[in-house]
């Protein structure tokens, strides 16, 4: 009795809002066109913000031991980790073999103990034998989908050598890894994850087509390497292509022993932080003189250092405007690069046009502007030192024209010629040397079947035509309406569906007492009697002393799989480490989790079998 209210009230919410949602199409339809905004309604283009959520992703197969001897999938997760923002990424990793061996779920940086904490739990990750590669992937985006920041900008940075060795005891094929895979893929892909893939290559064996191809198919960079001299390159790429920032080239140093000095130019000030990687397989000490000629302790308040065997990483926070002196001491006849990198909290919109409907031989104007933490930046020195163009793509013929901006009046502004009756994407692209952005592209329709007929000026439609216009809406209205009913019931239909779906398999379910060590003996609970979902507590016989179970939800999944649920103040872990249940954790045949419950000194082991 209590399920169907619950249903009830749940189908009467979603009347509710499916009927708001039809007053609102009709108010529309009826209501007079709303006044243009000063800039177009858009969504953070790619690089807009300044935080990203990364998922690093490991194989810790045993075949590594060969491909990536010494450790630079280790050294390079620790770099990237140390290039992140000071406060407010989020980082997870995912080390696998044929199976998750260790996750670390998405980790908010706030402090340094932060960074170490994942660079410790990279540090004490274990081999395993067997390889799959989909399994890894497919982890990396669930862990995203769970945990990411719509503010933030998503990728997975995988390292492998790309090579698959499955275990035939479990029975599992290449094909069913093929479609894990693609299907992870494809969500990476709709969800706008890329995935930038590091081949190691120490003996021989990468397989760099299908790492390449993972890359290509979400967007991402695929890059090869043997060797750690290569990490600083390859990592300031994949964090410059991710947020669209450049990677500013500082000279090479063979070390003599003595100080050696090159300069670090900041070329304004919107930089929130330049990185500074010193790369060297030798003892390397640094000096900093701040533009002003003072000299700046390392580290300190506003410069942060992070070493490893293979690197030092010097993180300038909010730095000044001007020439920085930076004096690097090496080991005689060692090579010492350096690379840099700045980041920056800036955002380029471009104002909206009058209308989006245009006719053969119109001008459009343009105009841009750039926009730090919302606010608009009106610094005139930072737009002259940039160059800006209008790339205007053709839809019809395919082909994009670039055409320049003045980038004198703190803005960027110029104009585009409609030069044939055809569609057209306009947006514009302004970069220096550090950084680049884009604005989103806005669509001009100069022809085709979508051009609407203009109504000239002045002149009103006579009284048959105004009656003819008033049915027209109607009969809009009414098709309107109609569709709007057909979508509710089709999504009630659904959604009754889900709620009485079925479930296959079974749970072993083992209790742990943690006063006295003893588990219990191995419990079979077959799920193929529950519909639409369950709680954990049902599933161990309502025992009152375990009622923080109830907490526990599952629902039925796609492909064999099983979603768990968890309230608040219900822990879950899978593979050692806390997971976040809250928001839907999905289970796999043979997949592991516990649940220590805080009411009681007990621990719920919990295996899907299928």
């Amino acid at each position: 009795m209590l399920r169907n209210d619950v249903r009830n009230r749940r189908l009467l919410s979603l009347f509710a809002r499916l009927f708001s949602m039809m007053l609102l199409a009709f108010c529309i339809a009826a209501g007079p066109m709303a006044a243009f905004p000063a800039y177009a309604a858009q969504s953070a283009p790619p690089g807009a913000s300044s935080q990203i959520d990364a998922v690093l992703v490991l194989d810790v197969s045993n075949s590594m031991k060969t491909s990536d001897k010494d450790n630079i999938a280790g050294e390079a997760m620790k770099m990237f980790i140390d290039m992140l923002s000071a406060k407010g990424d989020k980082v997870g990793v995912v080390a696998y073999t044929d199976k998750v061996q260790r996750e670390k779920a998405l980790l908010t940086i706030n402090s340094p103990s932060n960074k170490q904490d994942l660079k410790d739990f990279i540090v004490g990750l274990d081999r395993g034998s067997y390889t799959d590669i989909a399994v890894g992937v497919d982890e990396a985006v669930k862990v995203l989908e769970n945990g990411s920041d719509p503010s933030h900008e998503p990728m997975i940075v995988l390292l492998a050598d790309g090579n698959n060795d499955l275990n035939e005891a479990t029975g599992r094929t290449q094909s069913e890894s093929d479609q894990e895979l693609a299907a992870a893929v494809e969500t990476a892909k709709k969800k706008g994850y890329p995935i930038y893939t590091i081949g190691l290559n120490a003996d021989g064996k990468l397989n760099k087509a299908s790492l390449a191809k993972l890359s290509d198919q979400t967007g991402g960079k695929a890059f090869a390497t043997n060797t750690a001299d290569d990490l600083p390159e390859i990592l300031s790429e994949i964090f410059a292509d991710h947020l669209k920032l450049k990677v500013v080239p500082v000279q090479s140093i063979t070390a003599s022993g003595e100080y050696q000095e090159v300069t670090v130019t900041v070329p304004n000030a919107s930089v929130l932080e330049a990185n500074i990687s010193i790369i060297s397989s030798k003892p390397v000490t640094a000096k900093l003189t701040d533009p002003s000629g003072a000299s700046v302790a390392i580290p300190s308040n506003n410069v942060l250092l992070s070493k490893s065997s293979t690197y030092s990483l010097l993180k300038l926070l909010s730095p000044k405007e001007g020439d920085w002196k930076l004096q690097v001491k090496g080991v005689p006849k060692d090579k010492i690069d350096i690379n840099l990198i700045f980041n920056y909290d800036l955002e380029l919109k471009m104002e909206a046009l009058p209308s989006k409907t245009y006719k053969k031989g119109d001008t459009v104007g343009i105009s841009a502007h750039l926009f730090s933490n919302g606010t608009q930046v009106s610094e005139a020195e930072l737009y002259g030192n940039m160059r800006a163009v209008l790339l205007a793509t053709d839809l019809d013929t395919g082909k994009t024209e670039e055409l320049p901006l003045d980038n004198s009046g703190g803005e960027f502004k110029g104009s585009f010629e409609v030069k044939d009756s055809h569609n057209y994407e306009l947006k514009v692209r302004a970069e220096e040397s550090s950084f680049y952005r884009e604005s989103q592209a806005v669509q001009v329709n100069a022809g085709g079947a979508a051009t609407q007929a203009p109504v000239t000026a002045g002149t009103a439609g006579s009284g048959s035509e105004q009656q003819d216009g008033g049915r027209s809406w109607t009969l809009i209205l009414i098709i309107a309406g109609i569709l709007l009913v057909l979508a509710a019931a089709a999504v009630i239909w659904m959604l009754w569906k889900k709620a009485n779906r079925g479930f296959v398999g079974q749970l072993v379910i083992e209790v742990l007492d943690g006063n006295t060590g003893e588990k219990t003996y191995p419990q079979y609970k077959k799920l193929t009697g529950f519909r639409g979902k369950f709680n954990l507590h049902q599933l161990l016989q309502l025992a009152p002393e375990l009622r923080e179970s109830e907490k526990l939800v599952f629902t039925p999944g796609n492909h064999d799989r099983l979603q768990l649920h968890g309230g608040d103040g219900i822990a879950v872990e899978k593979s050692g480490r806390a997971v976040d249940a809250s928001r839907g954790l999905e289970l796999k045949s043979g997949d592991r989790i516990s649940v220590p419950l805080g009411s009681v000194d007990k621990t719920i082991m919990l295996e899907y079998l299928v």
